[in-house]
């Protein structure tokens, strides 16, 4: 019997409880065949729905990509998603050492050259589905080899090729400062009637000041990170019987819901799993969402593809309650200065 008509049964018996556990249950572990397993809770009564796609980047296939992109996308659409929010790379994937052969898969991965793909992406957009975020590279300045990290804002009211919808990321660890250009004092900051949202890339989580200036002059109530993070790295402190394999792993952990605690705002996270094709790199999967109090309310897989879905969210409204229990920003400006024109702080003596 299909899981329709058992549903439907349990439903006309009133079982209506049974029934949204049996749904919850074939959507975790996929027996319902959406591609994706799909993990779904509800927040409140009324607010944002974001969806989260904590999915895996096939390298070199950049069509595989954008046919899982676009099914992730009718995925959300159908479960009425607000916000559908894509990892770091979703689109080209993860660079490689082998430069003779990566520069030009890359070439060919570029947005400008996709922009019938994201045109079919933007007429998902309706009244309910109102953006889509993703990442990709784009060609960098005038005379340059090298790209932008860019992150993207597809909705009815923007321009997605014009740099000021755009957030091209700050900071390039390792491998990337051989394929991209940093964005340097780059930001993008939106408004919704959410919330006021702010954007970061992957490695831009180990600086703090970014989410301070995020929090104390923009005045955020959520960031939106995407990411590329690798899980593997070996930490080991035998004499207290402590190690791990998964050192950057668990930094991704520890990074989520500290910037949010400190910062007293929403960290909403996406970011590429499963293991490289060609370097063997693994990455971490882990997507999730952290309330403003640090505390995570819910997480992806490290190991396999999975959409996250969260329902009515009061961005706002939690936002204003941490802050109304305890407002850390008020002793903050006691001792810092915002220094004028500028997107810094000086302490006075």
């Amino acid at each position: 019997m299909k899981l329709s008509k058992i549903v439907s049964k349990l439903e006309e018996k009133g079982l209506h409880k049974t029934a949204e556990n049996v749904k919850r249950v074939v959507n975790i572990y996929g027996a319902e065949k959406d591609t994706f397993n799909i993990i779904e809770r509800t927040f409140g009564e009324k607010g944002l729905t974001i969806g989260l796609a904590n999915i895996h980047a096939k390298v070199p296939d950049i069509e595989f990509n954008k046919d899982k992109i676009a099914k992730a996308v009718t995925v959300f659409k159908k479960k009425g998603v607000n916000i559908a929010i894509f990892p770091e790379f979703c689109l080209a994937g993860y660079f490689w050492e082998d430069e003779d052969a990566c520069w030009p898969y890359m070439d060919k991965a570029i947005i400008e050259n996709h922009k019938d793909w994201m045109g079919s992406l933007k007429d998902q957009l309706d009244d309910t589905l109102q953006f889509i975020v993703l990442n990709n590279i784009r060609r960098g300045p005038e005379g340059q080899k090298k790209y932008w990290n860019s992150t993207y804002l597809i909705n009815e009211n923007v321009d997605y090729n014009d740099p000021k919808h755009i957030y091209d990321k700050t900071f390039l660890p390792g491998i990337e400062n051989t394929y991209t250009i940093s964005g340097k004092t780059d930001r993008l900051v939106i408004d919704t009637k959410w919330g006021r949202f702010g954007f970061s890339t992957c490695y831009d989580f180990c600086f703090s000041q970014i989410y301070q200036e995020m929090s104390q002059i923009d005045k955020v109530d959520a960031v939106i990170q995407m990411a590329s993070w690798r899980g593997s790295s070996e930490r080991d402190y035998p004499g207290m019987n402590v190690a791990t394999d998964n050192y950057y792993g668990d930094l991704w952990d520890m990074l989520m819901g500290g910037t949010a605690a400190r910062n007293q705002m929403w960290v909403i996270s996406t970011n590429a799993v499963g293991t490289h094709a060609i370097s063997k790199a693994r990455f971490w999967g882990g997507s999730g969402l952290w309330a403003p109090s640090g505390l995570k309310l819910l997480q992806g897989s490290h190991i396999r593809d999975e959409l996250l879905i969260v329902h009515n969210i009061s961005i706002k409204g939690e936002a204003k309650f941490e802050k109304d229990d305890f407002d850390y920003s008020i002793d903050f400006n006691k001792i810092y200065k915002i220094l004028k024109g500028k997107k810094s702080f000086t302490r006075m003596g």
